[in-house]
């Protein structure tokens, strides 16, 4: 065992780093009064209500993925705005229905018609 981990400095690093990316000690308590807690990570992606994913391996399972939602909800936050996993059937983007329209279902068929559409005959 090296003398840095016996003296716990890499714990020091850590801790750190982990100020530095979360934008300071400002930065850091402003995410400990929003979150309860701050970490580092790798930002994985946005969604279109502008809440970050990250993601860090180091952290134990089901705790190395987390959400840090939009500033525009400040503490009014909560889980049914993260719209990667709907819940329900409700929570889902819907679609107007367009029965009786011009942009209706029309089902195809590659089956041949059973009954023929009669045509009367043309009388000169």
């Amino acid at each position: 065992m090296s003398l840095a981990k016996y003296l716990a400095l890499d714990k020091v690093v850590n801790f750190f780093s982990i100020v530095r990316q979360n934008g300071g000690i400002r930065g850091c308590l402003y995410k400990l009064y929003r979150q309860d807690e701050i970490k580092d990570g790798v930002l994985v992606g946005e969604d279109k209500y502008g809440n970050k994913y990250f993601e860090n391996p180091r952290y134990f399972y089901s705790r190395n993925r987390w959400i840090e939602y939009n500033e525009k909800y400040h503490m009014q936050y909560d889980g049914s705005q993260d719209p990667s996993r709907p819940k329900y059937k409700w929570m889902l983007d819907s679609t107007e229905n367009m029965s009786g329209t011009t942009g209706q279902y029309t089902p195809y068929s590659t089956t041949r018609a059973k009954v023929e559409a009669w045509m009367p005959p043309k009388t000169s």
